[in-house]
Protein backbone atom coordinates (compact mmCIF):
# COMPACT_ATOMS: atom_id res chain seq x y z
CA UNK A 1 0.00 0.00 0.00
CA UNK A 2 2.84 2.67 0.85
CA UNK A 3 4.34 1.76 -2.53
CA UNK A 4 1.84 3.04 -4.04
CA UNK A 5 1.28 5.97 -1.94
CA UNK A 6 5.21 6.84 -3.01
CA UNK A 7 4.33 6.27 -6.52
CA UNK A 8 1.58 8.59 -6.74
CA UNK A 9 3.24 11.09 -5.02
CA UNK A 10 5.86 10.78 -7.24
CA UNK A 11 3.78 11.00 -10.42
CA UNK A 12 1.86 13.70 -8.86
CA UNK A 13 4.80 16.07 -8.17
CA UNK A 14 6.12 15.63 -11.55
CA UNK A 15 3.08 16.15 -13.62
CA UNK A 16 1.90 19.20 -11.64
CA UNK A 17 5.44 20.95 -10.92
CA UNK A 18 5.14 21.18 -14.82
CA UNK A 19 1.81 21.88 -15.56
CA UNK A 20 1.85 24.79 -12.63
CA UNK A 21 4.05 26.47 -14.49
CA UNK A 22 1.87 27.27 -17.37
CA UNK A 23 -0.45 29.41 -15.06
CA UNK A 24 -0.01 33.37 -15.21
CA UNK A 25 0.99 34.80 -12.13
CA UNK A 26 -2.50 37.08 -12.64
CA UNK A 27 -4.35 33.87 -12.53
CA UNK A 28 -2.45 32.10 -9.79
CA UNK A 29 -3.36 35.53 -7.99
CA UNK A 30 -7.00 35.71 -8.38
CA UNK A 31 -9.59 34.97 -5.46
CA UNK A 32 -12.48 33.52 -7.11
CA UNK A 33 -14.50 34.73 -4.46
CA UNK A 34 -14.25 37.14 -1.22
CA UNK A 35 -13.12 33.99 1.60
CA UNK A 36 -12.25 31.76 -1.25
CA UNK A 37 -8.36 31.29 -1.28
CA UNK A 38 -6.53 31.81 -4.58
CA UNK A 39 -4.32 29.47 -6.64
CA UNK A 40 -1.25 30.36 -4.58
CA UNK A 41 -3.23 29.95 -1.48
CA UNK A 42 -3.98 26.48 -2.41
CA UNK A 43 -0.98 25.85 -3.50
CA UNK A 44 0.38 27.32 0.19
CA UNK A 45 -2.20 25.31 1.44
CA UNK A 46 -0.35 22.49 -0.03
CA UNK A 47 2.91 23.05 1.50
CA UNK A 48 1.40 23.82 4.94
CA UNK A 49 0.08 19.91 5.01
CA UNK A 50 3.59 18.93 4.02
CA UNK A 51 4.85 21.09 6.57
CA UNK A 52 2.61 19.49 9.44
CA UNK A 53 2.72 15.85 7.78
CA UNK A 54 6.21 15.80 7.81
CA UNK A 55 6.37 16.09 11.37
CA UNK A 56 4.03 13.50 11.84
CA UNK A 57 5.96 11.19 9.59
CA UNK A 58 8.96 11.82 11.38
CA UNK A 59 7.42 12.11 14.66
CA UNK A 60 5.31 9.23 15.03
CA UNK A 61 8.47 6.77 14.07
CA UNK A 62 9.51 8.28 17.69
CA UNK A 63 7.21 9.50 19.80
CA UNK A 64 4.03 7.98 21.00
CA UNK A 65 1.25 8.90 19.58
CA UNK A 66 2.04 12.77 19.11
CA UNK A 67 -0.85 15.06 18.26
CA UNK A 68 -0.01 17.30 15.45
CA UNK A 69 -2.61 19.94 13.94
CA UNK A 70 -2.83 23.45 12.72
CA UNK A 71 -5.37 26.12 11.68
CA UNK A 72 -5.12 26.01 8.06
CA UNK A 73 -6.64 29.18 7.46
CA UNK A 74 -4.35 30.84 9.77
CA UNK A 75 -1.66 29.26 8.04
CA UNK A 76 -2.43 30.54 4.67
CA UNK A 77 -3.85 33.99 6.12
CA UNK A 78 0.21 34.34 8.12
CA UNK A 79 2.52 32.96 5.11
CA UNK A 80 0.90 35.70 3.01
CA UNK A 81 1.55 33.50 -0.14
CA UNK A 82 -1.04 35.40 -2.35
CA UNK A 83 1.85 37.98 -2.28
CA UNK A 84 4.76 35.74 -3.22
CA UNK A 85 6.07 34.64 -6.58
CA UNK A 86 4.22 32.03 -7.92
CA UNK A 87 7.46 30.28 -9.52
CA UNK A 88 8.86 30.14 -5.98
CA UNK A 89 5.79 28.55 -4.56
CA UNK A 90 6.16 25.95 -7.17
CA UNK A 91 9.79 25.43 -6.33
CA UNK A 92 9.08 25.11 -2.94
CA UNK A 93 6.23 22.84 -3.56
CA UNK A 94 8.01 20.79 -5.43
CA UNK A 95 11.48 20.18 -3.08
CA UNK A 96 9.24 19.86 -0.26
CA UNK A 97 7.59 16.75 -1.77
CA UNK A 98 10.80 15.30 -3.18
CA UNK A 99 12.20 15.31 -0.05
CA UNK A 100 9.08 13.79 1.77
CA UNK A 101 8.88 11.24 -0.36
CA UNK A 102 12.61 10.38 0.47
CA UNK A 103 11.33 10.67 3.77
CA UNK A 104 8.77 8.09 3.50
CA UNK A 105 10.74 5.81 1.29
CA UNK A 106 12.70 5.05 4.39
CA UNK A 107 10.03 4.50 7.05
CA UNK A 108 10.56 0.97 8.35
CA UNK A 109 7.35 -1.24 7.73
CA UNK A 110 7.01 -2.13 11.52
CA UNK A 111 6.76 1.97 12.01
CA UNK A 112 3.62 2.39 9.39
CA UNK A 113 1.16 1.05 12.36
CA UNK A 114 2.34 3.47 14.69
CA UNK A 115 -0.28 6.39 15.31
CA UNK A 116 -0.63 9.83 15.63
CA UNK A 117 -3.60 11.75 17.40
CA UNK A 118 -5.57 13.92 15.66
CA UNK A 119 -6.98 17.29 16.66
CA UNK A 120 -10.75 15.32 17.11
CA UNK A 121 -8.80 12.81 19.40
CA UNK A 122 -8.83 10.13 16.86
CA UNK A 123 -5.89 7.85 16.49
CA UNK A 124 -4.55 7.18 13.16
CA UNK A 125 -1.24 5.06 11.91
CA UNK A 126 1.28 6.77 10.05
CA UNK A 127 0.33 4.51 7.18
CA UNK A 128 -3.09 6.33 6.94
CA UNK A 129 -1.68 9.32 7.28
CA UNK A 130 0.83 9.01 4.07
CA UNK A 131 -2.34 7.76 2.01
CA UNK A 132 -4.55 10.41 3.10
CA UNK A 133 -1.84 13.06 1.90
CA UNK A 134 -1.40 12.01 -1.33
CA UNK A 135 -5.12 12.03 -1.37
CA UNK A 136 -5.60 15.41 0.07
CA UNK A 137 -2.89 16.83 -2.30
CA UNK A 138 -4.12 15.27 -5.56
CA UNK A 139 -7.67 16.90 -4.56
CA UNK A 140 -6.81 20.37 -3.91
CA UNK A 141 -4.04 19.90 -7.41
CA UNK A 142 -7.09 18.85 -9.32
CA UNK A 143 -9.16 21.73 -7.80
CA UNK A 144 -6.74 24.84 -8.67
CA UNK A 145 -7.38 23.52 -12.67
CA UNK A 146 -11.02 23.03 -12.35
Amino acid sequence: MIDDAIKKLTELTAEFSELLKSISELRFSIKPSSGKWSKKEILGHLIDSATNNHQRFIRAQFENKPTIFYDQDNWVHYNYYNELPARQLIRFWTIYNKHLIEVIKRIPEESLLNQCKMKNGKNVTLDFLINDYVAHLEHHLRQIFD
